[in-house]
């Protein structure tokens, strides 16, 4: 019956180191993708981007990590609430009407050559603006999900070298130890 705990010890460690190295693989591997194509986006930092990102950016400066992404993605939000004079994309309205107000009424709006309502093209910015601040953002969490995976993965394969480590002394160390109850145990207990 020893046997087959030691085995199975062993068996447990192996697919424990196993699946901690793949871990590592697998999150390594997505981390480095996610700055490949950051950076294969060739996007750069804007003149105030020093100052709205609190110094994570500079002006000019490549957008090469997930971090990056992020902190650049809370610029372009700044500069669409600018645009848009603070309203976000579903407190404005669809159209403009004649003098260039917000409307929802397709009735007020006013009407292009061929008699179409003129859209809000201030709500197709925060579309535009909305697509592409997400993508950043799904940047910087699969970044931070792939950092998370390697140290998984670490602690992973830290406790299969443990278990095996322990497996293997136990088995070892539990045949060298005298059976409880036998002489020479009792003699060394009563000494």
């Amino acid at each position: 019956m020893r046997k087959v705990f030691s085995y199975g010890g062993i068996a447990a460690s192996v697919i424990l180191v196993a699946f901690g190295a793949g871990a590592i693989v697998i999150g390594t591997t997505g981390f480095n993708e996610v700055r490949d194509e950051i950076a294969a986006q060739k996007i750069t930092a804007t003149p105030d981007a020093e100052e709205l990102s609190n110094g994570k950016l500079q002006p000019g400066q490549a957008i090469k990590t997930g971090a990056d992404a992020k902190a650049f993605a809370d610029i372009m939000e700044h500069h669409a609430l600018e645009s848009s004079d603070g309203q976000y994309y579903a407190e404005m309205g669809r159209f403009l009407t004649p003098s260039g107000e917000q409307t929802s009424d397709e009735a007020l709006a006013a009407k292009t050559a061929d008699g179409r309502p003129v859209e809000n093209g201030l709500r197709n910015l925060w579309v535009t603006e909305t697509a592409l601040t997400t993508a950043l953002n799904t940047a910087f969490f699969a970044e931070r999900v792939a950092v998370f995976s390697i140290v998984m993965g670490i602690a992973l394969l830290l406790t299969g070298i443990g278990f095996l480590v322990l497996t293997l002394g136990g088995a070892l160390g539990y045949v060298a130890l005298p059976k409880l109850g036998s002489k020479a145990h009792t003699a060394s207990a009563a000494t």
